[in-house]
């Protein structure tokens, strides 16, 4: 008998078995893939750490959680500067003094407020009923056909006429030259890989792969007295009140060994609606430090999820919300059993945040 039973070696079941094994308990984590760190997952390719699953930037105001990551790994100065392609034109973002002046020639920001205070007040929109007019009714017209409408289509699959108003609650408009894409006090990525941080955290905890737990839930379940499930909450229930939607993502990988510089920055997203693929990834800008020949890239491509494939971005709508929360009752009524993370919550979360609400479960659950 376990302590504990972790689901799932991703960042939340990394973060909780830490502490539990680092508080006397006895823990084991199953991982239904051949690796563990979950989407957090980097690779070593030509002396490059590639993220296979996507760009993953830590970045937070909690001390809390920048100090627990620290432990496990030394991270670099990395700071997120995320550029826009459409259709060839380059905008900086978040919305700053370089994309407005690229959009309009305005040099002072009050040219800038006026700008985009004209292009709001024209679209009179006062009630956005969708995430279109809501764009609209935050930065106007331009920066909403450049910037805006293209990726958010290819990223949900919808018009943006048919997306709540919900999804964009506030868009991050500054008016400097500041193109740090994150206000956070910290900020950086394991000079040594997501994985090693993750296998340093699991240092002395025992860990399965390609072990499935839903296959041998019959022989497993019982191993402990509290088991930690970081999968999807419908799967868990076999889907007994329907399937919660997701969007899912395709990575097409390719290494360039007579390019040192593809991009020369490490993600563009790529705006208009003709190119397939929302963004480009150059994986050696995440870790500028390490010297490499040639380059890896990756083009990510969203689409529909269905049953076998990975699940990403929940649709936090309406509709999903309320069906979550029918599997969140059901969920209450076991007694040895948590949640938790992305998949198990239905959540979207930073990894700040998974940190933090690991730790915060940690703190009710290990006595």
């Amino acid at each position: 008998m376990y302590d504990f039973l972790i689901v799932g070696s991703g960042l939340f079941g990394a973060v909780v078995a830490n502490v539990a094994a680092s508080s006397g308990k006895s823990v084991l984590v199953i991982e239904r893939r051949p690796h563990i760190a979950g989407n957090i997952y980097t690779e070593l390719e030509h002396n490059i750490h590639v993220h296979k699953y996507g760009a993953h930037i830590f970045h937070t105001n909690n001390r809390r959680a920048w100090e627990f990551v620290n432990k496990f790994s030394t991270f670099n100065r990395y700071t997120h500067g995320l550029l826009a392609n459409y259709k060839g034109e380059i905008y900086s973002l978040p919305f700053n003094m370089y994309m407005f002046n690229k959009l309009w020639g305005v040099i002072t920001p009050e040219e800038a407020r006026i700008k985009i205070e004209e292009q709001k007040l024209n679209s009179g929109i006062t009630n956005p009923k969708n995430l279109e007019e809501q764009a609209i009714s935050l930065v106007g017209y331009d920066i909403y056909n450049k910037v805006i409408k293209g990726y958010t289509e290819k990223q949900w699959g919808r018009k943006c006429s048919e997306l709540p108003p919900s999804i964009i609650k506030r868009l991050p408009v500054r008016f400097n030259y500041d193109n740090n894409y994150y206000y956070a006090l910290y900020q950086g990525i394991p000079e040594d890989g997501y994985t090693n941080m993750i296998a340093k955290m699991l240092d002395g905890v025992e860990v399965k792969t390609n072990c499935d737990f839903l296959e041998n839930r019959h022989e497993i379940e019982n191993v402990a007295e509290k088991i930690i499930y970081t999968g999807a909450i419908d799967e868990y229930f076999n889907f007994e009140f329907g399937t919660l939607e997701y969007r899912t993502v395709r990575f097409e990988s390719e290494y360039l060994p007579d390019v040192d510089n593809f991009q020369g920055n490490s993600v563009i997203n790529y705006t208009d609606t003709e190119t397939p693929y929302t963004r480009i990834i150059e994986h050696k800008h995440f870790c500028p430090e390490h010297e490499a020949k040639g380059t890896v890239i990756t083009r990510e491509y969203s689409s529909e999820w269905h049953k076998g494939d990975e699940p990403y971005y929940p649709v936090n709508d309406e509709k999903n919300n309320a069906l979550y929360q029918k599997y969140k009752m059901l969920a209450a009524e076991k007694n040895n059993l948590i949640f938790g993370g992305r998949l198990g919550e239905y959540k979207y979360y930073d990894m700040d945040q998974v940190v933090a609400s690991a730790l915060d479960l940690a703190d009710k659950i290990i006595i």
